[in-house]
């Protein structure tokens, strides 16, 4: 039986046995080679020694720059991700990537300028979300390289930059919530009604951007989060908006109603082929609503949230209400539970008070 985060196993025979990646084949498919002894320490340290001879002696040396080495992986992976995607990697490349590793020749990538270029990147006070992804496509490369050519990949060390806790992302309070929905429902405009929408649902901007009045059943209460829209960049150095499928196949999903908007939807209800926001066959831009999100919090005196804080704030009034995580997580269209727990769950001080309060009760009785 192997060990555990081992390729080594305990072979019939009494011996051990150890099996490393050596190289790969024409096609890109791993190699795999065996080394043996009489322990499992010392079939590990083998495989010490296998891996350094890997990386420094059976790997083809590469003549390539990164540069070069990117439009290779580029060209690989356009026919396997959405557009969306596409554009995403293109332009965090041009604006970032290739201005720092272009011209490096590929066999010099190691894993301290990796580092480097993330410590360079948090100083220009991006995000250790947005570097983190940045890394993530370097990586994605030099596996690449390793994979199709047998080139040696020196970055496998590179870790990525830690986020930043979500606890720290800035929610409505409890009474700013009750503030917002009340504004709403003075001035029940559809733009207002689409806010209060996205904060009863927890969907997407970009998903109720794209919502259609045929996705919204008023009869049995549901909407249908079928499609998405947002702005990307272009090869012409412009933008344009596009629409397509949700971020990911559980993105597509079915979300109930809470019954108090049911009446208030109904008397703006269009034609079932417009889009919900406008009315009309014409698109609101999710940049239209951060824009119109941020007037509403400033004309109702509420301090200034990201227009996402309502899904962030719509899971976290869930959970403190005792909705279970597998259903939540289904709502808001997450691959796992533990996508749902790590990101959008978030306790606050008022809940944690009345769990305090539960437990000193229970402990004083």
């Amino acid at each position: 039986m192997a060990k555990k985060s081992t390729n080594i196993y305990k072979r019939k025979d009494g011996r051990w046995e150890g099996r490393y990646r050596n190289g790969y084949t024409a096609n890109g498919k791993a190699r795999y080679s065996s080394v043996y002894g009489k322990s499992y320490s010392a079939v590990k340290r083998l495989l010490e020694e296998k891996k350094f001879e890997t990386h420094s002696s059976y790997s083809m040396q590469c003549s390539y720059t990164f540069g070069q080495i990117s439009d290779n992986w580029l060209a690989n992976v356009q026919n396997t991700v959405k557009i969306s995607t596409l554009s995403n990697y293109k332009m965090k490349l041009t604006k970032h990537i290739l201005p720092y590793f272009a011209g490096l020749k590929f066999d010099n990538l190691t894993a301290d300028i990796v580092n480097n270029f993330i410590t360079e990147k948090i100083k220009e006070h991006l995000s250790e979300k947005y570097v983190s992804d940045m890394v993530v496509i370097i990586k994605s490369i030099a596996n690449f390289a390793q994979k199709r050519y047998g080139f040696a990949n020196r970055i496998e060390s590179v870790t990525l930059p830690k986020s930043k806790d979500c606890s720290e992302c800035r929610l409505l309070t409890i009474y700013e919530r009750d503030i917002l929905k009340r504004g709403i429902l003075d001035n029940p405009t559809v733009s207002n009604i689409g806010i209060l929408l996205a904060a009863t649902t927890g969907i997407r901007i970009g998903e109720l951007c794209a919502l259609k009045w045929e996705d919204i059943d008023l009869e049995k209460n549901f909407l249908t989060v079928k499609q998405t829209v947002q702005r990307i960049s272009t090869d012409e150095k412009g933008t344009k908006l596009i629409i397509s499928s949700p971020k990911s196949a559980s993105s597509r999903r079915e979300i109930p109603l809470p019954d108090f908007i049911v009446p208030i939807m109904k008397n703006i209800k269009s034609e079932d082929n417009f889009y919900f926001l406008s009315g009309s066959n014409n698109i609101t831009e999710p940049r239209t609503m951060q824009y119109r999100f941020k007037n509403l919090l400033k004309k109702l005196n509420i301090p200034n949230v990201s227009f996402h804080s309502l899904r962030h704030s719509f899971a976290t009034s869930c959970i403190e209400l005792g909705i279970d995580v597998k259903t939540l997580s289904e709502i808001l269209g997450h691959s796992s539970v533990q996508v749902t727990l790590n990101r959008y769950v978030h306790s606050s001080i008022e809940h944690k008070k009345s769990c305090m309060k539960i437990f000193s009760d229970s402990f004083a009785a």
